[in-house]
């Protein structure tokens, strides 16, 4: 199972936030390169990166603290938010982003996404954001009908590399992964599927590694940032 180092941009700046909530968002780093690299550093296989005012604006709004990470980084890197058109996917792409992630308009534009995983395989993820099991969308800010497992099975046959799946509720809190939902996710789909959203020990990785179904990794940023989560030795038993 990988583990995911989180980088969310705000302003320029590597933040996080409370649920999801942008006026609570603590800046941890001035510089998310550096960041970026001390991640690297550390031995970390990917990085997991947000453009959180891009998920509000409909477009990139971070590019510049995106290309600094993906220039000075030689470890893949996914990115979301803001991408909601298939130029801003093929210029992610050719900037060096390894894949990219799709959660509005997995809701709004589906067919966009079936076209995108046709056109680059094995680097378009689906972005499935959900409080209490319905999808979010517009960087949380807009709540659907729509089930998360229903979305994730729509998109069964279109080819996406994995399905990040993140419970709202957790994200930021550090009060533990949603295990049950995210396990119940991963069983329903063939998709490889990442867990996202209150990863904050490695008690939290060892009981998703040990769910009883496959992952293919999880997400943390806020207890890497903190402290309650060492990454070398994340890193290390996930490996051993």
């Amino acid at each position: 199972m990988i583990l995911y180092p989180a980088i969310d941009l705000k302003d320029g700046q590597a933040v996080r936030l409370l649920r999801g909530e942008m006026d609570k968002a603590t800046v941890f780093n001035d510089d998310p390169a550096a960041q970026a690299r001390s991640f690297v550093d550390a031995g970390c296989a990917w990085l997991h990166l947000v453009d959180l005012n891009g998920a509000f604006a409909g477009e990139p709004v971070n590019a510049a603290a995106v290309e600094a990470i993906l220039s000075g980084c030689k470890v893949p890197a996914q990115l979301g938010g803001g991408i909601r058109n298939m130029a801003t996917i093929e210029t992610w792409l050719d900037k060096g982003l390894a894949r990219v992630i799709l959660g509005t308009v997995a809701v709004e534009r589906p067919e966009l996404v079936r076209e995108a995983a046709r056109a680059f395989p094995g680097r378009v993820a689906v972005g499935i954001d959900a409080r209490g099991g319905r999808v979010a969308t517009r960087g949380w800010a807009e709540e659907t009908d729509v089930d998360a497992t229903d979305l994730a099975r729509r998109y069964e046959d279109a080819g996406v590399a994995a399905i990040i799946y993140t419970d709202i509720d957790r994200d930021g809190a550090m009060q533990g992964p949603n295990i049950a939902a995210t396990a119940a996710l991963a069983r329903a789909v063939q998709i490889p599927v990442i867990a996202s959203g209150g990863v904050s020990s490695l008690e939290d990785l060892i009981a998703l590694r040990d769910c009883g179904v496959t992952l293919d990794g999880a997400i943390s940023g806020r207890a890497l940032y903190d402290g309650a989560l060492d990454l070398r030795a994340a890193l290390e038993t996930l490996r051993g």
